[in-house]
């Protein structure tokens, strides 16, 4: 971030605070509804794919408060102003339509963004971006359903853990090959992570060497999860991955470049002008 939303984190360390603990909360929470289904004493009998029916509307709700009350925090506190707060929702829609944009496989321009500009804007930012973009694109067609709480924190987390990449500013081709690489590894990990919201309510007699049980310990369940991996989703994060990649390499030096040239304009300091009397 520039150095006057700095000197504002500094003037308002509370809201700092504050803000920084309603991404960990939310990061909590999310990583909870991935993971509390394997500590469920479930029976074969119950495993249904569409099992996150229940709770998926209390988790949508719940992280649209959270951010919600990241966005007012920041506003708050002077990280985020009013001007940034209209960029991120010009940038929610244009993502939400590049979403949109078809590619073969896993491959999606949706990712871009996200990356970029949380790298560029901070966590904060780049957190919003990813969920209001997968949240705003699902009631524009792309589907909605149990699944999508779990995309909009997948997402948001593309964009937060950007924002916490090492500054190298002054070199764009390290800036870009950085990001690049970095969407690489997010491309697989997205796919590995968003697996997980059904994994454990699907069984397959017949393959269960790839399919989750209760009681399973970890290293077989990491095994059996490994094996579920390749043969479902490995090529298909591999597109995504290969996307990110090429996409970023193109496009990350001039998308910051753009970026940052507008952030001068985001904040300004107001600075009392004081004259000496003139002696009579």
């Amino acid at each position: 971030m520039s150095a006057q939303p700095a000197r504002a984190r500094q003037r308002f360390p509370l809201q700092r605070a504050l803000n920084a603990a309603i991404l960990v909360i939310a990061s909590l929470i999310g990583l909870g509804s991935f993971f509390y289904p394997f500590f469920l004493p479930q029976s074969s009998e119950q495993f249904n794919a569409m099992a996150h029916t229940q709770d998926a509307p209390l988790l949508f709700v719940v992280l649209v408060i959270l951010c919600l009350g990241a966005v007012l925090s920041s506003l708050s506190g002077g990280v985020m102003n009013a001007k940034l707060i209209a960029v991120l929702g010009i940038l929610t829609a244009a993502n939400a339509v590049l979403r949109g944009v078809p590619g073969p496989a896993g491959f999606t321009l949706i990712f871009l963004l996200p990356i970029v500009c949380g790298y560029a804007y901070g966590p904060t930012f780049g957190f919003l971006l990813g969920v209001f973009s997968l949240a705003v694109s699902a009631f524009l067609g792309f589907g909605v359903g149990p699944w999508l709480p779990y995309q909009m924190f997948s997402a948001g987390w593309v964009g937060l853990l950007s924002g916490l990449l090492p500054r190298l500013e002054g070199h764009p081709r390290a800036e870009a090959l950085m990001l690049a690489t970095w969407g690489l590894a997010l491309g697989f990990t997205f796919g590995i992570l968003m697996n997980l919201w059904f994994w454990p309510y699907v069984f397959s007699a017949g393959q269960s060497e790839m399919y989750w049980e209760p009681g399973l310990d970890l290293v077989d369940a990491l095994e059996r999860y490994g094996v579920f991996y390749a043969f479902t989703s490995f090529w298909w994060d591999l597109l995504r991955a290969a996307g990110n990649f090429v996409l970023l390499l193109i496009f990350a030096a001039p998308v910051l470049r753009l970026l940052r040239r507008f952030q001068h304009r985001f904040f300004f300091e107001v600075r009392s002008a004081r004259t000496d009397p003139t002696p009579m």
